[in-house]
């Protein structure tokens, strides 16, 4: 299968889950009430809760075909951003092939500890309902 296959065929799929997930979206946020007031409330035979599970899988699923997207255009983005950067040297052409993958394992590493440091400060100032 082509590389240009496969790009469409992902691109396709990312319309799909990204339009998938702005219904559901809609869906949690305009059709059902409010969280609270939800219990006992289906739509299609599934509840509040069934639904907030879809709309988590479908952003999953939307960030697993982003991040593959990302890095099946990892050259043309690495080349776009090194062409902008200033050059000490101007023999330098392209950083070779491990080098751009090691920054990309960075980057991704940088996006993932900053993520985990959000959710642990999320974590750390939760606050229980008092009564």
């Amino acid at each position: 299968m082509s590389r240009t296959i496969v790009n469409f065929w992902l691109d396709a799929l990312l319309l799909l889950i990204f339009v998938s997930l702005v219904w559901v979206n809609l869906i949690v946020r305009f059709v059902f009430p409010p969280a609270l007031q939800s219990t006992g409330w289906t739509l299609w035979g599934l509840g509040y809760e069934q639904w907030i599970n879809a709309q988590f899988a479908l952003t999953s699923a939307m960030a697993g075909a982003v991040l593959l997207h990302v890095m099946l255009h990892w050259s043309w983005i690495w080349g776009v951003a090194a062409s902008r950067l200033p050059r000490s040297d101007s023999k330098k052409a392209r950083a070779d092939e491990g080098t751009r993958t090691l920054w990309g394992v960075g980057l991704l590493i940088v996006v993932l500890h900053v993520l985990g440091i959000g959710m642990a400060l999320a974590a750390l100032f939760i606050q229980k309902p008092t009564m």
